[in-house]
């Protein structure tokens, strides 16, 4: 396990620091270099998935070339915190900062990502006077771990899907003293921030998302243009071909978190598939697309948190709730994007994103942006478009 916490229910929040066990980083390369690798078929590529001479390779840097003792250290750098919420321990990242007219921004990660994902744009948003930008435009930036996911303790109960998440980063804010908020997120962070407005309409002033879908077949009635005609296309070529991860986490996460549980190297193709698929269509390879390192960071903070199996179980208790979009009580709220938070919502939309306007704005979309570069993990791949997206967004919200 990577965190080691007090298991009681205290408002406390603790400081942390996060040192894995060599006896773990030991094991790690003791299993990669004992992988049983599938034999590789002649002229396969990407569409069967990770290619496995591709993997092998990768899978060899991670065990010998990659430095995580460095990226532990680097991550220790930025303050890290647990608290206990409704019985289960929540570690965050929290970067207040220098500039006293910040406004507090919750960031949270989808799948199959952690909050290493923003290291690239934390220190942007927390102090702009020190990376160019306006002073005027800082964030407290909290950030926090979904229960299950890299960094996290271990899921000690059922339940801990995106209703019972949401109502804990609602409390988490309330414990940090911050009366009033913006959110982000992109995949299911998308749907933390929607929902936190939900939960917390008297606290959170904006919500900001990247790369939104929630669609399946296109309503007849619905007239599209040629680049959102192309979008509709590749959502269906995904939901068809490339959705089996969903299909398995959502119906038998038990299962599939066998392999992920035991073998690094079924984590790593697990989740490298998804960074070729899903990043900049212009990039051939994940680590074109983004720092090979920072993405075996949150590769390797998954697999020593055992993170692998609890997420998809994640995935599991979503795809089974119950989820409105609205705040408590209201009698018309419905699952779906159409009830939608009634504060402002930014969209950030990059190049391998399927986002169409008209099937996800509800008419409280204060700004739409469409980018040519970029994809499912900006601060990843292009931190300062999402950096600058972000502020854009917020600096009317103040």
């Amino acid at each position: 396990m990577i965190l080691s916490v007090a298991a009681m229910n205290t408002p406390q929040i603790r400081p942390y620091v996060l040192d894995v066990p060599q006896a773990d980083l030991n094991d790690l390369h003791v299993r990669l270099a004992r992988t049983r690798w599938a034999p590789e078929l002649p002229g396969v590529g990407w569409e069967r998935g990770v290619p496995v001479g591709y993997l092998r390779g990768l899978a060899a840097y991670w065990r010998d070339g990659f430095d995580w003792r460095a990226q532990e250290r680097r991550l220790n750098e930025l303050p890290q915190f647990t608290t206990t919420v409704d019985g289960q321990d929540l570690h965050f990242f929290h970067v207040r900062s220098p500039e006293p007219d910040a406004v507090p921004l919750l960031v949270s990660h989808g799948w199959p990502s952690s909050p290493i994902e923003f290291q690239k744009v934390v220190g942007p948003l927390s102090d702009p006077r020190s990376h160019g930008g306006d002073p005027g435009q800082a964030f407290h930036v909290v950030m926090p771990t979904l229960p299950g996911f890299g960094l996290s303790p271990r899921v000690t109960s059922s339940g801990w899907g995106l209703p019972r998440t949401v109502d804990a980063f609602a409390e988490l804010m309330r414990r940090l003293g911050y009366e009033r908020y913006g959110t982000q997120g992109g995949d299911i962070g998308a749907g933390v921030a929607l929902m936190l407005a939900g939960v917390a309409p008297e606290a959170v002033i904006g919500v900001h998302m990247n790369g939104p879908t929630a669609y399946g077949s296109i309503p007849e009635n619905v007239e599209l243009g040629e680049r959102d005609r192309e979008r509709a296309r590749r959502s269906a070529e995904l939901e068809t071909t490339g959705a089996g991860y969903l299909a398995l986490q959502a119906n038998q996460p038990s299962t599939i978190g066998v392999a992920l549980q035991d073998s690094p190297a079924a984590q790593l193709a697990w989740i490298v598939e998804k960074f070729q698929a899903w990043t900049d269509p212009s990039k051939a390879l994940p680590e074109d697309a983004v720092d090979r390192d920072q993405l075996l960071t949150s590769v390797s903070a998954t697999w020593f948190s055992g993170a692998g199996a609890a997420s998809a179980h994640f995935v599991y208790e979503s795809m089974h709730a119950d989820i409105a979009w609205t705040a408590p009580g209201d009698e018309d709220a419905s699952s779906g994007w159409q009830d939608g938070p009634s504060v402002p919502v930014g969209v950030a939309v990059f190049a391998a994103d399927t986002s169409i306007r008209a099937l996800v704005d509800t008419g409280n979309v204060t700004r739409w942006t469409e980018y040519d570069a970029g994809g499912h993990f900006p601060a990843m791949e292009v931190p300062d478009l999402l950096v600058g997206d972000v502020r854009a967004f917020f600096a009317t919200l103040r």
